[in-house]
């Protein structure tokens, strides 16, 4: 059903301004491309690195003497690493918006 006044479906997203169509807006960038994956990738690599490399006598022979990082440390980090990403997605997705051609 078109409206006689703009020509169009009635919805605001459809309303042309001076001949040109309005962009739609999606809700956020696709998670993969923004910073914030990039440096979560990142820094869980990192802290998986670091709990094999890292050991409790500084002479590299990775924890004869005893593990300084050990791995359920390690993974802890990785747990509070993902619970503040998905808090930086939410809150990304509750008060940004991104533009897009139709």
């Amino acid at each position: 059903m078109t409206s006689p006044a703009t020509g169009t479906s009635g919805h605001d997203d459809d309303i042309a301004v001076a001949g040109v169509p309005r962009r739609r807006l999606s809700e956020t960038k696709a998670a993969y491309k923004t910073t914030e994956f990039v440096a979560y990738v990142v820094i869980t690599v990192a802290i998986l690195i670091a709990s094999v490399v890292v050991d409790g006598n500084g002479n590299g022979d990775n924890g004869s003497a005893g593990d300084y990082f050990r791995a359920d440390r390690a993974w802890l980090y990785i747990t509070l690493l993902t619970i503040g990403y998905m808090v930086s997605r939410g809150l990304a997705k509750a008060g940004s918006r991104e533009s897009s051609d139709v």
